[in-house]
């Protein structure tokens, strides 16, 4: 009987190479932590919009001379009445190969990159003026990776 390929290894490699080698490739796909992008542990089921509109865009966001009034900034109004239709699936006007808000996903999501400051945004991160908390951040992303419901 030919010898299998875990005896080859440990014979190539000896007993501690050959268990390296089959815990790289024996397991498949590396597996997300649950607080990453898919992670097992899933988006937060209370991030809803209503929660991303009272508790970001109109505190942090909506406000006159930014994203609200007559002539809201890159035309992006946050007012409570329009800011779902301003964001969900609208292209980005400073990134035209992004949405701003791409259901499900964040790092497509030109607003959340804006909101994290990743270095290919144009211009400044958002909020301009003031700060915007870690858990206000992740907020907006929870909701994106829920996939931006209207709820």
């Amino acid at each position: 009987m030919a010898p299998s390929i875990t005896d080859m290894r440990t014979v190539l490699l000896g007993a501690p190479g050959a268990l390296a080698v089959l815990a790289l490739v024996g397991c498949g796909q590396a597996k997300k932590l649950p607080f990453e992008p898919g992670g097992a542990g899933g988006p937060d089921a209370s991030a809803t919009y209503t929660r991303v509109q009272a508790e970001v865009f109109s505190v942090s966001c909506a406000l006159s001379g930014c994203h609200a009034g007559a002539a809201p900034q890159a035309g992006m109004d946050l007012s409570a009445a329009v800011a779902y239709q301003n964001i969900v699936g609208v292209p980005s006007s400073e990134r035209a190969d992004l949405k701003r808000i791409e259901p499900g996903d964040p790092d497509r999501s030109y607003l959340v990159k804006k909101l994290r400051g990743d270095p290919d945004i144009s211009g400044s991160p958002m909020p301009l003026t003031g700060t915007i908390t870690a858990e206000a951040r992740q907020l907006v992303i929870d909701w994106v990776r829920r996939g931006a419901p209207r709820d």
